[in-house]
């Protein structure tokens, strides 16, 4: 058993691994602790897709960076990523939502990102399967890209172990020391490993571990479900990942076929504590019939899921973090020196995860990041404590307007 680190690490999705590997990186002594199997549990489940223009420039420059790492991902940590820069379409069957789509390409121009409004032609161009009707308007972003989800936190964690990290799978935070001046240790089954740092990237346990911590973390796990059909004929990986603002809906290529998301009006919500401690994410009971209302919903632009052949290969569905502004949890513990979380994916987490480890090991290591994530930090939350019912009905929105998250 490790007996001391520099720094645990809690957790081996996205999250976790970017920020074992970067603190790894920079010359720290890396424990990382998994309650399951490693990089096993809401990550593997994500859709894997990027989008760079968000609702503003500081959140912009953490994608657009996120994009940088993925891009550079193998050749930076020797590790394998299915990574493709197919490029996404934006539609918009609204006059409201074109007017949303003005603003993102005003904001991806400001930021030096691609982006441009096209014709519903030039759409159907680079996607075949898209329908004519219900289109008010287009922007097509060639640099999103989109990767294969299980080999993202996967190669960070062998990344970190080749430059000297412990990865403890099937070893949980039971709890923590934590003494005048902050954390001195973290406590497992197996026996206490003392440290001044540790890091919750505890995905939907993360609530649970902050508490332990003496720290209130405002997230909701919520769950996101997603299909992937059988190959189609035609369907191939230059096909660009395309989102519908108001259905909130997302379709991508994916093994010859293809994937279809989307954010449902009253997802379910998990309480951790509720469930028994040997849960795993494989238990988390899904509903197909979410996925084929989303579909019916863009019935006019993707006709082909209302063909009767389609054939479902894969259903998953994993726990994702919400806050109540849509927006990531990242920074020190308010209250707990030397406690730092990463929450709130948001759903996005795994995509802006290169960027988020790579920041917050800079802060951690250095007193201040290079990006700016003060819209992010949970220094926002300090003195705005909510009851769990407004907690969860504001979680719940943030997770219905995905796609609308942006000012006007």
């Amino acid at each position: 058993m490790i007996e001391s680190a520099d720094a645990v690490v809690i957790g081996s999705g996205a999250f976790g691994a970017s920020a074992a590997y970067h603190l790894a990186r920079r010359g720290l002594r890396v424990t990382l602790l998994e309650r399951a199997g490693l990089a096993s549990q809401t990550s593997p489940r994500a859709a894997g897709l990027t989008s760079q223009v968000r609702a503003t420039p500081a959140l912009t420059a953490i994608a657009r960076r996120a994009v940088v790492k993925l891009a550079a991902f193998t050749e930076e940590t020797g590790q394998p990523l299915r990574f493709t820069q197919s490029g996404a379409l934006k539609i918009a069957r609204t006059e409201r939502d074109a007017g949303q789509l003005a603003r993102e390409v005003e904001r991806g121009r400001a930021a030096g990102i691609e982006i441009e409004f096209v014709s519903i032609g030039e759409a159907r161009r680079r996607l075949p399967i898209l329908g004519e009707r219900g289109i008010v308007a287009v922007t097509w972003s060639p640099t999103d890209c989109n990767v294969e989800p299980s080999e993202l936190p996967l190669g960070y964690c062998r990344a970190a172990e080749k430059l000297g990290a412990t990865l403890l799978p099937h070893t949980p935070a039971t709890g923590f020391e934590i003494g005048a001046h902050g954390v001195e240790g973290v406590r497992t089954p197996h026996g206490t490993i003392a440290t001044r740092i540790v890091v919750d990237a505890a995905g939907a346990w993360s609530r649970l571990v902050a508490a332990r911590l003496d720290a209130a973390l405002p997230v909701v796990p919520t769950r996101h479900q997603l299909l992937i059909t059988e190959p189609i004929p035609g369907v191939g990986r230059e096909f660009p990942i395309a989102r519908v603002i108001d259905a909130h809906v997302y379709v991508r290529h994916e093994r010859g076929g293809l994937m279809l998301g989307g954010y449902e009006p009253d997802p379910l919500q998990i309480d951790m504590e509720a469930l028994p401690p040997s849960f795993e994410m494989s238990e988390l009971p899904l509903d197909v019939e979410v996925l084929w209302r989303l579909a019916k919903s863009v019935a006019e632009q993707f006709p082909i899921f209302q063909d009767p052949a389609i054939r479902i290969a894969e259903h998953r569905g994993g726990l994702p973090t919400l806050t109540v502004d849509d927006r990531y949890l990242v920074g020190p513990l308010p209250g707990v020196s030397g406690a730092w979380v990463m929450s709130g994916c948001c759903v996005g987490g795994l995509s802006a995860s290169p960027a988020l480890g790579e920041a917050v090991v800079e802060w951690i290591v250095d007193g201040a990041p290079a990006l700016d994530l003060s819209e992010i930090s949970t220094a926002r939350f300090v003195g705005r404590d909510l009851d769990e019912a407004e907690l969860r009905e504001r979680c719940r929105h943030a997770y219905a307007t995905h796609y609308r998250a942006d000012p006007e």
